[in-house]
């Protein structure tokens, strides 16, 4: 019987083989061990883009403004039939006119929530990913870990500040030259604060208009609750528009800054975060 290996010597071994294959076996090199495959050891190996999620919050918040219009609308009919209730008596107009415009004040409530909660989630998915990025960007200028990105609107009366820490640690991590003295310097944050300032504005005033408008009786006290009602629509808009441009303003940053490659080939003046289309 031939050797298994060679196929010419004849076989000398239990396994098959002639004599000069097994010593030719016993006396070779064993083949290289395979190169081992490296691990990632941070929390994201690269930034991921925020950009689909920054178009379908900008969405939802156009929706939160066209509800809020709608709001408007019936708000300023209501407004108009309790204020001349209220100066010329319940002659002035007919109950089934009253009644139908406080239909409409129910389904512009109606409308309004669902679409709260929608941006709210999708807000909150964009705002995890671009703290997530900036862990990537700036580990050490981050105060607080990711999940605080979601945890801190959660939580009374803090929710109210906490989240615009966040929010500004985030800021400074997607700057083209984070640490940069005068970039910070020029960079002032001016519409995430904008944005800030006019939704806890708008937060606490529109609570204040719903109760008084809940409590309110006699058509001089509905007037005047629909009065704050109407201010609270406003301001909710000015907080959604602000919101877009705080959103595009923050993702263009961030992705301008994961595809410029370092911080010092580009000119920073020409890397200044800009509001508007990316």
């Amino acid at each position: 019987m031939l050797c298994a290996n060679c196929g010419t010597e004849k076989v000398t071994t239990g396994e098959g083989l002639c004599d000069g294959c097994v010593i030719a076996a016993a006396t070779s090199e064993p083949p290289p061990p395979a190169p081992a495959v490296p691990l990632s050891t941070g929390p994201a190996a690269a930034p991921r883009s925020p950009v689909g999620l920054s178009y379908a919050v900008t969405a939802l918040l156009c929706a939160i403004v066209a509800a809020d219009c709608f709001a408007l609308f019936v708000s300023f009919r209501a407004r108009g039939q309790w204020g001349g209730l209220a100066s010329e008596g319940f002659s002035y107009i007919a109950t089934a006119e009253l009644e139908r415009t406080e239909t409409l004040l129910l389904w512009s409530s109606l409308v309004y929530a669902p679409v709260l909660v929608a941006t709210a989630v999708v807000f909150l998915v964009w705002f995890f990913r671009v703290r997530r990025n900036a862990e990537v960007f700036a580990p050490d200028l981050q105060r607080r870990g990711p999940g605080w990105a979601i945890g801190t609107w959660f939580i009374p009366v803090a929710n109210l500040w906490m989240p615009r820490g966040v929010a500004v640690d985030i800021w400074a991590a997607s700057r083209r030259d984070p640490y940069g003295l005068e970039t910070a310097m020029r960079d002032r944050k001016l519409v995430l604060d904008l944005w800030w300032t006019a939704w806890v504005a708008s937060l606490l005033f529109g609570r204040f208009a719903v109760k008084s408008y809940e409590k309110a009786e006699e058509p001089t006290a509905i007037r005047d609750a629909l009065d704050r009602l109407i201010v609270a629509d406003l301001l909710d808009i000015a907080a959604a528009v602000l919101a877009i441009l705080f959103v595009r303003a923050l993702t263009r940053m961030q992705h301008l800054k994961a595809t410029a490659g370092p911080a010092g080939s580009t000119d920073l003046t020409t890397e200044r975060p800009v509001v508007g289309r990316m």
